[in-house]
């Protein structure tokens, strides 16, 4: 059975802030970042800009040659994500939404060469491939997921939310409400759980997913995912190869209408969350801790909290997992990262959404950062 936190949990879970909070820079609409091996970040924007951005703030313009994007609703420039030898090979790989035909879109992920120019002031890509799309692009601006991640042998695995649209999380003729395992260049590994049906569905890890927008590694090789519930009913899951993890047959949220969707001890063969929250979190961004600049917190699961506007830290314990401390931003935390030095780097949503970098504090630092 999951961990389901309520709200007396939620409550008593806030405390005062124990690091110092920095604010770096400034974007519309930021989505996702990640580190250079030079200490430098690169940071997406939903309209479809990416920037490289210096530890000091520092942005570069705008990289050109970037796909186009459809930004609508929750569709744009998505994800961005290190090739495991970018430091040979100069390959990132960056999710976004596309148009298709008929009004429909869908989600994709290209890989290109990032270049910089030598002043770090400008760059572009070059010998951009899309090596994954959803299927079937389908109406609605909605549960996109397109979180990326490598494992230690080289593998690329995307989620693939449901779009809104329910029964595709169930259906193996396509890749909606999944999380897709994939060679780094797009093609599909033969020991696959699904290989041997072909076509799209060889793609498929797991499935019964809604709104994936976390995927990470733990210090032991394990993955885990979160994704937002229906009407609350949010998800941390650790992720297994071939599991069906039930949505929307079961789910520990109910449908927007108010009508209820029966909670997983009802379907014992449906893979259930680890933490489940009720009221919701709202998840976004994922990243296991292993710094040691807050070495109290090395192992744990850190997640950002858009309608939350927090910070949470879940705790792993061998297969199970719970909510240990939840930190109050003022602001929806769109995405985190670790940092080379291991101070946590957050980006918060929407206009005007800011870099923050968060450190320990020392005894005269205040309080009143986001004032």
């Amino acid at each position: 059975m999951p961990l389901v936190l309520a709200f007396s949990a939620l409550t008593a879970n806030c405390r005062e802030l124990p690091f110092a909070v920095t604010p770096v820079a400034e974007f519309n609409e930021p989505w996702a970042m990640t580190f250079l091996p030079d200490g430098r970040l690169l940071v997406t924007e939903k309209r479809g800009q990416l920037y490289v951005v210096s530890q000091s703030g520092d942005k570069s313009d705008e990289i050109e040659e970037v796909p186009d994007v459809a930004y609508r609703g929750q569709g744009g420039l998505g994800d961005v994500i290190l090739h495991p030898d970018y430091a040979d090979n100069k390959l990132i790989y960056l999710s976004y939404a596309e148009s298709g035909v008929s009004n429909t879109r869908g989600a994709a992920v290209a890989r290109a060469r990032l270049v910089i120019s030598e002043a770090g002031d400008s760059g572009r890509l070059e010998d951009v491939v899309v090596v994954w799309r959803q299927n079937p692009k389908v109406t609605g601006d909605g549960h996109y997921g397109h979180r990326m991640a490598f494992d230690s042998q080289g593998y690329l695995f995307i989620t693939s939310g449901d779009r809104q649209k329910l029964d595709p999380a169930q259906q193996m003729t396509g890749n909606l409400g999944k999380i897709v395992r994939l060679r780094d260049d797009g093609s599909v590994p033969d020991d696959n759980p699904f290989y041997e049906q072909g076509d799209v569905t060889a793609e498929i890890w797991t499935l019964g997913h809604r709104n994936p927008l976390g995927i990470a590694f733990d210090s032991d090789g394990r993955l885990w995912n979160h994704e937002t519930g229906p009407l609350h009913g949010d998800e941390f899951n650790l992720i297994i190869k071939g599991e069906n993890y039930g949505y929307p047959i079961v789910s520990d949220g109910d449908h927007y209408s108010g009508a209820p969707i029966p909670d997983h001890d009802t379907r014992p063969e449906f893979a259930a969350p680890k933490v489940a929250w009720i009221p919701t979190v709202a998840p976004a961004g994922l990243i296991f801790y292993s710094g040691d600049l807050f070495p109290e917190w090395k192992g744990s699961a850190l997640l950002g909290g858009l309608r939350s506007e927090a910070l949470v830290r879940v705790e792993i314990d061998s297969d199970s997992a719970r909510e240990v401390e939840r930190f109050d931003m003022g602001k929806r935390i769109r995405e985190i990262e670790q940092g080379p030095d291991g101070a946590v780097w957050l980006l918060e949503d929407r206009d005007g959404g800011r870099l923050l970098m968060l450190t320990p504090k020392t005894d005269n630092e205040s309080e009143g950062w986001f004032e």
